[in-house]
């Protein structure tokens, strides 16, 4: 992770951590970036997409995203390239567009699952996939005014000049295709079902209905009135409670609630049960096998996902492999060894034969189709996977790395995890953006859980690492 951006984008506080200025430099960089490679290229010999740059943007729901977008659209188009603007959409929805129309890269406007006052910045190459790590040093390095790209210096980015000037285009078209494309997804009609879809008054509100009216469903919608100060206030996936009660009292089937830019989904089955993440892996990895479409045999996942799920799994003959937390990472493993569905517990999950990146209403499709193809309710399709409980409390060290490696750490930990043996399982890491150490554990019973957490940081404390 960067000065700015860390595993999903450049994300903040709007005005204080993340800025108009910098959302403008953002966008004067990569105008500049993706023209100046076409041109290198030009002269190079190779091939070249005719025209200047094309970059597509989307954003949520947030007030401070209007702002975040035109400050994009000023810096792209002053450095000549043409900003394609989806307006209110999905994470998903700009990967895919980015893919299937050709862009130069894709922006997307949101900071997911936090508060309104908070927004991000998240960059996707032109494959759909998160923008690589070589590309996002160079944005840093110009916020900090310390570039250096194509063999020289720039203390500064020339802008374009008369017809070289960039140009706005709405593209809600691109939005409208996405919805098409989840649509031709659903391969069995969903008349007669009994829908709710929570869309945390996010990115999901005018597209979600839509997909499931279309594809036959009886769609009951709740927290769909965006204000620009209501994303994920009390709704949606991160707030699921209201969803279990909307479930119940309205006697429907099943219930899929997404965050503030639907790239996570979870689920509630007719008895108003959370069916997380894990639950889903296990579902639809289980349905993969099934047919023999588990290429790999390996449901991908990170090192958070519950104890449970790895149990159900093992009892499937399901191999299964363990990632550092974080979708990115996920996907980075999924590519690399040929796996077809992976994700995390919070909801991010993987088709790697339909998409780039975690899609919250493809997911909510997936789990239909499961349903219907199997003709179960979710409840008995989740119910082989018993979650454990999980205690996970964090502390304040001077040094995470000597924390965590401290040798009467480590002996302590080892003596839980023994302790443990098959029951459970125990994991202390690093936080990626703060001074602190992760300390979980999983067992039968949270009392066990606990006993075994405060062992571990009682050690911690005794050695001094900990700090006010």
């Amino acid at each position: 992770m960067g000065k700015y951006f860390g595993t999903d984008g450049f994300r903040g506080e709007a005005n204080i951590d993340l800025t108009a200025d910098h959302a403008y430099k953002v966008g004067r960089f990569l105008g500049w970036y993706y023209n100046e490679k076409r041109r290198h290229a030009a002269q190079e010999g190779r091939s070249v997409k005719e025209g200047p740059a094309r970059i597509v943007i989307g954003k949520d729901t947030r007030r401070s995203s209007y702002m975040f977008e035109y400050a994009l659209v000023a810096g792209l188009v002053a450095s000549g390239a043409d900003a394609y603007l989806l307006h209110v959409t999905t994470t998903p929805s700009v990967a895919y567009i980015a893919r299937v129309d050709d862009f130069d890269c894709g922006i997307m406007i949101s900071a997911s699952h936090n508060p309104y006052y908070d927004n991000g910045i998240k960059l996707i190459n032109d494959q759909g996939e998160k923008m690589d790590e070589e590309t996002i040093s160079l944005v840093e390095a110009y916020l900090d005014g310390e570039l250096e790209a194509f063999g020289q210096k720039w203390s500064e980015l020339p802008f374009a000049l008369k017809d070289k000037i960039g140009c706005t285009v709405d593209y809600v078209s691109g939005r409208n295709r996405y919805i098409g494309y989840l649509i031709s997804l659903g391969i069995y009609s969903f008349r007669g079902v009994k829908v709710g879809l929570d869309c945390a008054n996010g990115a999901s509100w005018s597209i979600a209905k839509s997909v499931f009216d279309a594809l036959g469903a009886d769609t009951y919608v709740i927290n769909a009135q965006p204000n620009g100060l209501n994303i994920n206030l009390d709704a949606g996936s991160t707030h699921i409670e209201q969803l279990q009660k909307f479930v119940v009292e309205k006697g429907l089937d099943v219930g899929f609630a997404y965050d503030g830019d639907a790239d996570r989904c979870l689920c509630v089955d007719e008895k108003g049960n959370v069916v997380t993440g894990d639950h889903i892996l296990y579902i639809y990895g289980r349905y993969m096998k099934e047919r023999g479409k588990l290429i790999t045999n390996t449901v991908v996942t990170t090192v958070m996902s519950n104890f449970g799920l790895y149990k159900a799994l093992d009892e499937l003959g399901i191999e299964y492999a363990k990632t550092k937390v974080g979708d990115k990472y996920v996907y980075e493993y999924m590519q690399q060894h040929g796996s077809r569905i992976g994700g995390e517990q919070s909801g991010h999950i993987i088709f790697t034969k339909y998409a780039s990146t975690g899609d919250g209403i493809l997911t909510s499709l997936k789990v239909m189709e499961v349903m219907l193809a199997r003709k179960k309710p979710l409840s008995e399709l989740a119910a082989p996977v018993t979650i454990y409980p999980q205690v996970l409390k964090n502390v304040r060290v001077a040094d995470k790395a000597a924390a965590q490696n401290d040798p009467d750490v480590q002996a302590k930990v080892a003596e839980v995890a023994d302790a443990l043996g098959d029951t459970g399982r125990i994991l202390v890491r690093e936080s990626g953006t703060e001074p602190v150490l992760r300390v979980m554990v999983e067992a039968a019973d949270e009392e066990t859980c606990q006993k075994y957490v405060d062992a571990v940081l009682d050690v911690i404390r005794a050695k001094g690492h900990v700090v006010a």
